[in-house]
């Protein structure tokens, strides 16, 4: 067996980013930059009132106040898509509205509360400097200004500015297309009729539901029968796919056929099995245009090991680091932990704020890998070293969040 470092070090050097595609900019939701946005314009692209009000000369208004205000000439209007064409002279205002380009002549905005006016005088009671309520042009952003860096994943917010940048289309790495195939005599799919010795197969379709959320296509291949023919034949329908993902037949029992299919396939294995609770029997290879990863049955195990291995690989193939830089996080045990034996163990356990608002972490008593309702209730992992000593209730370990998703807004 080898370590879980090790074990991720051979299979993400076996990856690198994927090409870049042109998409649309109402596409790119969740899609990973594979060239930077720069803005094509100026934004806002010429001084703009900030407030509803009156634009001024400050200079003309310096002695104004409410008991004493200064009257000015009402000589036009500005609205947003609708600008004052004429100029703001001496002793004249304009009236404006927020967004509104300010009139030439004019150098501040004085808030309606602080004005009233007629069809011909406006009463400023309100004294402003220069600038007041003006955004100036280049305000936001210039033309020729990077918006969005190289490598980044688009939220909502990412789009929007992106648009206001005019930026129509945007250079993305292409998305992963990951093959999923379950494996197994004892597996049936969702609604289909059980066996007597059948249970229903819960894998692939998690899997799949990870690669869409991390950005990926996920084709799922079906279930595969124990037997070298049925793993064989539906293995062919990875062609095209950038990795292939199997669940179950990892291990060395008499119906595990996976590993005799590879090696017929000619595939070298990179990882046999790494030092992990849970996902021991966890495996990695290479041949042809199409790697495979391996992944043990039990619904956890594959959980766990899709967490720690497809998704770093998936995020490699889009241009990003294999980890999110905002994990690990720190947290206060809420009980005490046993000590580990030789494997790495990843404990499925909860967070909570603790009443001194230091996060708080809590593992669930049964960490056995079948128990889907426990790892569906989890909000973490906690990792622990081979031979790690015992851990008293208080203490402050790693936890690795269970964030599948990819999109946030």
């Amino acid at each position: 067996m080898i370590s879980v470092a090790e074990a991720r070090a051979r299979i993400l050097s076996a990856f690198a980013a994927l090409p870049a595609e042109t998409v649309a900019l109402p596409d790119a939701l969740g899609r990973v930059l594979a060239e930077p946005v720069v803005a094509r314009l100026t934004q806002p692209p010429f001084h703009a009132a900030a407030m509803d009000g009156w634009a001024v000369r400050a200079a003309d208004i310096a002695a104004a106040t409410a008991e004493a205000p200064v009257l000015l000439s009402r000589i036009g209007e500005s609205a947003a898509g609708h600008a004052f064409t004429g100029r703001v002279g001496r002793g004249d205002a304009v009236r404006i509205f927020t967004g509104a380009p300010l009139p030439d002549g004019a150098d501040a905005v004085v808030m309606q509360e602080d004005c009233s006016a007629d069809d011909a005088i406006v009463r400023i009671g309100r004294a402003v400097a220069a600038g007041r309520f003006v955004r100036e042009a280049g305000f936001d952003f210039t033309a020729g200004q990077e918006l969005l860096p190289k490598g980044r994943r688009l939220t909502a917010r990412d789009i929007a500015l992106a648009a206001g940048g005019n930026v129509p289309w945007l250079s993305v790495h292409r998305r992963p297309r990951i093959a999923i195939l379950a494996t197994g005599d004892e597996i049936a799919l969702p609604g289909d009729p059980l066996g007597p010795s059948q249970i229903v197969s819960t894998n692939a379709l998690g899997l799949c539901a990870l690669v869409a959320a991390q950005g990926g296509l996920a084709h799922n291949l079906g279930v595969a029968k124990d037997t070298p023919e049925s793993v064989a034949a539906l293995a062919k329908g990875a062609a095209g796919c950038d990795l292939l993902v199997t669940t179950g037949g990892a291990a060395h029992g008499d119906y595990d056929f996976v590993r005799d299919v590879l090696a017929e396939r000619g595939v070298a294995l990179e990882v046999q099995t790494v030092a992990m609770r849970p996902g021991k029997a966890l495996m990695f290879g290479r041949a042809g245009s199409v790697p495979l990863l391996g992944l043990p049955g039990n619904p956890v195990s594959t959980g766990v090991t899709a967490l720690l291995f497809l998704r770093p690989i998936l995020r490699v193939l889009q241009g990003l680091p294999p980890e999110d830089d905002r994990l690990p996080l720190r947290a206060r045990l809420t009980g005490p932990l046993r000590a580990n034996d030789r494997r790495e163990e990843y404990l499925r356990a909860t967070l909570a704020a603790g009443p001194d608002g230091v996060l708080t972490v809590t593992p669930f008593a049964r960490q056995d890998s079948a128990i889907t309702t426990l790892y569906a209730q989890a909000d973490c992992l906690i990792p622990r070293p081979p031979h790690a000593d015992p851990e008293p209730a208080g203490a402050m370990v790693t936890v690795l969040p269970l964030t599948d998703g990819a999109l946030s807004i």
